[in-house]
């Protein structure tokens, strides 16, 4: 009780922080969410939400082409990352000589910034000058137009994003790992389990709350990433590596179309709130699962 008169202070100490991040994000949402109901004229209206909720169920839909472009590439990207950044924690946690040389070098693409590493994979796939198609050449293959496919693009962009994002999951994994008590293992070890069972009975279940956090944030880092796409295939050929965030950008800084960009804004927020609240649920069922 006596700390309540003192409040005022951590108010005052909080106070830049609340103005800078009004400032930053929830001033421009705003302006964006205002656009977003705006029409051509400026007059509230809903015509964008209709165009664009219209145009999704048209034979040539390029919004619900992005869409499922959108879910596809964050449902791919996020299982490879989730499941080699698993691999390599458990092969990390296993060695004893040399496991901090092997977990720095695994680190390097997380470390490095994406923009840095999205360059260095696009120089590798350069039509003429790149490592694949020097590579191609010296055992006198054609060589091959690797962006200019868009089924070979998007797993190109997604092989960078992989590259990118499993040190995360990796590291993350890790932690938890060590968190494990060692006395789990070899009481297990002593009543005959297998090194499967050993995996499957202890060290999954253990991993859960983990898992959860790290694939949360993951799916929205993956959802929400545009230096990858936009640095690797700009959103092509013909949108095929367009995701919703890119195509945000397009319409917004190269189209001009700020309303129609403004409701894709609105809906890319609509699916981060609504995952964070279902992850928020199922975070608070495993809880109270724990406690009984």
């Amino acid at each position: 009780m006596k700390y309540k008169g003192s409040a005022w202070i951590a108010w005052i100490f909080l106070l830049p922080s609340l103005l800078t991040i009004g400032l930053v994000l929830f001033y421009p949402l705003a302006k964006e969410i205002r656009y977003s109901f705006n029409d051509h004229h400026g007059q509230f209206s809903f015509q964008h939400y209709i165009e664009l909720f219209g145009s999704f169920f048209s034979s040539n839909s390029v919004f619900r082409d992005v869409i499922f472009q959108t879910i596809a590439w964050t449902v791919i990207n996020l299982f490879l990352q989730f499941t080699i950044g698993l691999i390599l924690a458990l092969l990390l946690n296993r060695i004893r000589k040399g496991r901090a040389i092997y977990q720095t070098l695994l680190m390097i693409p997380w470390v490095v910034p994406s923009f840095v590493g999205a360059y260095a994979w696009l120089w590798l796939f350069h039509d003429r000058f790149g490592f694949m198609n020097q590579a191609l050449h010296k055992i006198r293959l054609p060589i091959f137009h690797w962006l200019d496919n868009g089924t070979v693009t998007m797993l190109v962009v997604i092989m960078v994003n992989v590259w990118i994002g499993v040190p995360f999951m990796m590291m993350t994994f890790l932690g938890g790992l060590r968190s494990i008590p060692k006395s789990l293992y070899e009481a297990a070890r002593m009543e005959g389990a297998s090194p499967w069972q050993q995996l499957t009975n202890i060290t999954l279940p253990l991993l859960r709350p983990i898992a959860a956090t790290a694939t949360a944030l993951g799916m929205i880092w993956t959802f929400n990433m545009f230096n990858v796409i936009y640095i690797v295939s700009s959103g092509g050929p013909a949108n095929s590596t367009e995701t919703l965030v890119t195509y945000t950008y397009q319409e917004a800084f190269q189209n001009g179309n700020i309303g129609i960009a403004s409701t894709y804004g609105v809906v890319i927020l609509s699916f981060v709130i609504a995952f964070t609240l279902y992850y928020q649920r199922v975070w608070k069922a495993n809880q109270n699962e724990g406690m009984y």
